[in-house]
């Protein structure tokens, strides 16, 4: 599969179901290689963003909002070849989901307030010195900036 393909079926699915299939995308681009708490603190860090609303209302206009995951940093060619990877990913996203819907308190989370993530073999942006909340695997998820849900 490539990636133009998976946006443009995003594009036209329902609202849960395209968010969805962007949450797994980003978790198979992001993370595939990390272990299974690594690719549910990516997306933690995506649902905590959607629900701030600072970069989208839905998991799809996050992770595709510009430079800030890799669904619009890795070329649209780029092609989704491992299944073992995907099927993983899908599974992740949709337990993330189910995570995330529960009433804050009840949640289990990996990375509490954590706004961004970096992989420190390929990014050096201006912002990772900020507070960082846990390294896991490749990754360093840091508060860069509190968000807070919209309406709180």
């Amino acid at each position: 599969m490539k990636l133009a393909w998976i946006l443009w079926l995003a594009s036209v699915l329902p609202p849960p179901a395209a968010d969805s299939l962007c949450l797994s995308t980003t978790l198979y681009l992001e993370a595939r290689d990390q272990s299974v708490q690594g690719q549910q603190a990516v997306a933690e860090v995506a649902l905590r963003r959607r629900d701030s609303g600072l970069w989208g209302d839905s998991v799809c206009s996050v992770v595709t909002a510009r430079a800030q995951f890799a669904p619009t940093i890795v070329s649209p060619n780029t092609r989704l070849t491992n299944t073992e990877a995907w099927a993983e990913s899908v599974t992740i996203a949709l337990e993330a989901e189910r995570n995330w819907a529960l009433p804050v308190g009840e949640r289990n989370e990996i990375v509490p307030g954590a706004s961004h993530f970096l992989a420190h073999a390929i990014a050096f942006p201006s912002w990772r010195n900020s507070y960082q909340v846990a390294t896991i695997g490749d990754h360093t998820f840091l508060r860069v900036q509190s968000l807070k849900p919209r309406g709180s």
